[in-house]
Order: structure tokens, then sequence, then C-alpha cells
């Protein structure tokens, strides 16, 4: 069966953890939205588009995990920076003990299921 590299089936899973990437993103440096979209892109996960970035950084924002500001910038307009918040640090905290507990499970599984192949 053809691979899809990802695709739709990846896009559907990565919705799932996607905050919690850019929580922990921002967590390691304050993040304008194309820098965490080029940070998605280089850590491979390039089907997330770019446009997808803003609507997701506001809602955290609205959720009070991240907070923003504007600096200027030499080559046009100033950007708006994103930084984390003390709830969103706890936020990722939580999702990151999530997400170990069900990738430890997930790779049983799918290990076990490939030694069956």
């Amino acid at each position: 069966m053809a691979s899809d590299g990802g695709g739709e089936r990846g896009s559907r899973l990565l919705r799932g953890i996607l905050d919690a990437c850019l929580l922990a993103l921002v967590a390691e440096q304050d993040r304008y939205g194309y820098e965490l979209a080029a940070a998605l892109r280089q850590a491979g996960l390039g089907m997330v588009r770019d446009g997808s970035i803003y609507p997701l950084v506001s809602r955290l924002e609205a959720k009070g995990l991240l907070d923003s500001y504007v600096a200027p910038s030499t080559s046009g307009p100033g950007r708006r920076y994103y930084r984390i918040t003390d709830a969103g640090r706890r936020e990722l905290w939580e999702a990151r003990t999530t997400w170990k507990q069900v990738a430890t499970g997930v790779d049983a599984i799918l290990h076990v299921s490939r030694q069956g192949d």
C-alpha cells in the first residue's frame, strides 16, 4: 500500500498534540508566527500550514496559555511575538506527561504489530 507521507493521517494525529508542540516551541524562546511555522517544518511537521498557526496561537492566548507583544522589525512593520505564561507552562507539563504515556502505549502496540507483518 502506498504511503501518503503522513498527509491526511498525519494531520489528523497531529491535530491533538499541536497545541503542546506550539507551547514547547514558545517555551524555548519567544517566537513570532512565521518562526513557529518554520520550526514545525524543521521538526518534520511540514503538513501544518502556515496559515493555521495564527488561529491556534490566538486561541492559546485567549486561554491564557500564551501572551503576546509587538516588537520592532528591521524589515517592515513590527512583529507579534508570543511568550508562554505560567498557565502555559503548567499545560505544557501536563501535555508532555500525557504524551509520554500515550506514546509508550502506542509504540508498544505498533511494535508488536510489526513483528506479525
